[in-house]
């Protein structure tokens, strides 16, 4: 039976992140909304040991203390040579003060002696949709293969963007550019997963 709802909010305070999911959502046509429409919104802890936990536990606690429906995501960098590290901690991964910077510092001092041959990565992107009673109703993952270079190239996008490089294009998702980006990442290809299901139960 198709669900009637309108307003999607996207469980997220990060700015960036949110532009992004909302550029990325359009095609569903309904209303999108950013957690910064929602002053004193609950800050939720990330206790799940996968991508896909957390985006369930953001998008049903979220959903419950707004009464909406909830867009939960976690997204992150995977190194294979450093056992899947960042991965869910790629937010915080140099610590309580992290910023894209220190996040940056802290995996270039790791990697500083892999060969380029094992510098191999991937970005994870597990997305969740709650609705306002907190049941997880829709799942999406997407995954984007690079690896990462030995210096920034590019100042777009953010987080681990300058350092990874889409290896077919020569070019760190940083200088790509939105358009070739929202295209190829992680979280547009979860997002293209997850549109025909946010369709098929809205019953358009």
């Amino acid at each position: 039976m198709a669900e009637e709802w309108n307003l999607l909010v996207l469980g997220t305070g990060n700015l960036k992140k949110g532009e992004e999911l909302i550029d990325l959502l359009s095609p569903c046509k309904m209303e999108l909304a950013t957690l910064s429409q929602y002053p004193g919104y609950p800050e939720v802890e990330e206790t799940g040991r996968t991508f896909a936990e957390n985006a369930a536990i953001k998008a049903t606690e979220i959903a419950c203390a707004l009464d909406e429906w909830v867009l939960g995501e976690d997204s992150g960098l995977a190194v294979s040579a450093l056992d899947g590290r960042p991965g869910i901690f790629s937010a915080r991964y140099s610590g309580e003060h992290a910023t894209d910077q220190k996040n940056n510092d802290k995996l270039m001092r790791e990697m500083e002696s892999l060969q380029d041959s094992d510098r191999d990565a991937y970005y994870v992107c597990s997305m969740a949709v709650s609705d306002p009673k907190g049941q997880v109703v829709l799942t999406a993952e997407g995954v984007c293969h690079g690896r990462i270079t030995r210096h920034p190239q590019g100042d777009q996008g953010f987080g681990y963007d300058p350092f990874f490089l889409i290896q077919e294009y020569h070019q760190t998702f940083a200088e790509l550019g939105l358009r070739v980006k929202h295209h190829l990442s992680h979280r547009a290809r979860a997002v293209r997963q997850l549109i025909p299901k946010i369709t098929a139960l809205r019953g358009q």
